[in-house]
């Protein structure tokens, strides 16, 4: 097993432990106050110590984790959902009008930057945890569906899939049984990259104030929040900047474990 997987895997399972736990489990209640113990710095009582309303920053940090973590795993089931089903109708019908008219509209949303179309569709539908889904998944499903359309159109000219053709399986069942089984590496890794990119957009979506909003915290939003601290208090900044850090590698390095695993040409060498 590739050690780039391994360590991906151990980074990522941390953080995602974290999170898991922190429905059942936080050293204190996420958004308890305690003025009186601000900006305490870590120490045995708050392992990460506190903010400046007194809140203990692991407990945020687990909370948010589970936010961050939340949002960038069902944007990038709404881009798996909606890309790879187009992506497989384009290659079926390549060379179509309807291969035409996905592939030039999958151009047009790639002509914007992502985190720009995240901002403007946020800003239009009010900003929330909710609505930043929506907007990183939307931008998702294209590059899955290019992703897919790319790996499903060098399929299309093997010999099973022409026999297939002659035993009088259609377009739709030719996609479903024998050519996503044959992609599903490439969405597999895929999926981690956007995985990954969905935490770093939630984080730059909550940063400027259009994720998750108060009380609700998230990674993007405690950097948010410890801004005008960075000089008196920078460990928090530095906690939940170390998580999205690690945990975007950790994501990345699954993701280059992954395709050096389950490519054979990559195995064999």
């Amino acid at each position: 097993m590739p050690l780039t997987l391994i360590l991906g895997a151990a980074l990522t399972a941390f953080f995602l432990g974290l999170a898991l736990v922190s429905f059942v489990w936080t050293p204190y209640p996420m958004a308890a106050m305690d003025i009186a113990a601000k900006l305490t710095p870590p120490g045995p009582a708050h392992w990460l110590g506190t903010d400046t309303y007194g809140r203990d920053v692991l407990s945020q940090l687990m909370v948010g984790g589970r936010t961050s973590i939340a949002v960038a795993l069902v944007a990038m089931g709404i881009g798996i959902s909606g890309g790879v089903p187009l992506g497989l109708w384009a290659a079926a019908r390549r060379g179509s009008l309807v291969d035409e008219v996905i592939m030039r509209g999958n151009d047009l949303i790639f002509a914007f930057p992502s985190l720009v179309i995240a901002i403007l569709i946020t800003a239009i539908l009010g900003p929330g945890a909710f609505n930043a889904i929506l907007a990183i998944g939307i931008f998702n499903i294209p590059v899955f569906a290019r992703v897919t359309r790319g790996g499903a159109l060098s399929l299309w000219t093997l010999d099973y899939i022409r026999a297939a053709q002659v035993a009088g399986k259609g377009g739709a069942r030719i996609s479903a049984e024998h050519v996503l089984p044959n992609i599903a590496n490439l969405l597999i890794v895929q999926g981690t990259i956007q995985f990954s990119l969905g935490i770093l957009a939630e984080a730059g979506l909550s940063y400027v104030g259009l994720g998750a909003q108060p009380p609700t915290p998230s990674w993007g939003r405690m950097l948010a929040d410890s801004q005008t601290m960075i000089y008196t208090a920078p460990l928090l900044a530095v906690f939940p900047g170390l998580a999205i850090v690690a945990t975007v590698l950790g994501l990345n390095l699954i993701g280059d474990g992954l395709r050096d695993l389950l490519d054979p040409r990559l195995r064999r060498k």
